[in-house]
């Protein structure tokens, strides 16, 4: 699936990367994975709704909870790692490691 284009980039470069540098923040960034994995999930399930006619209630609660992960995730990866991020230096195209933004 597209959507999550980012999140797999951010799995398979940027974190790697981030680990390396700063392995203290390893169990920030199994959360942010874990996350990215429920995301996952959640937009397959969305996915499945919408294209099996799920009525609109069902539709709105996928997205609650969707919007619920995503709003933890982004507080937590502001909190957690947007510092040490500010300072990583990679070797990588930024799309590459990012995906579409």
């Amino acid at each position: 699936m597209d959507a999550d284009r980012h999140h797999r980039g951010e799995d398979r470069a940027l974190f790697p990367a981030l680990r390396t540098e700063r392995p203290e923040l390893s169990g920030a960034i199994d959360k942010l994975m874990q996350d990215h994995s429920m995301l996952t999930h959640l937009l397959a399930e969305l996915r499945r709704a919408v294209e099996s006619g799920e009525n609109r209630d069902a539709i709105e609660r996928h997205l609650d909870g969707i919007g619920a992960i995503m709003e933890s995730h982004f507080r937590f990866e502001e909190r957690e790692i947007l510092e040490p991020l500010r300072v990583l230096r990679l070797e990588a195209d930024v799309t590459s490691v990012l995906g579409p933004l």
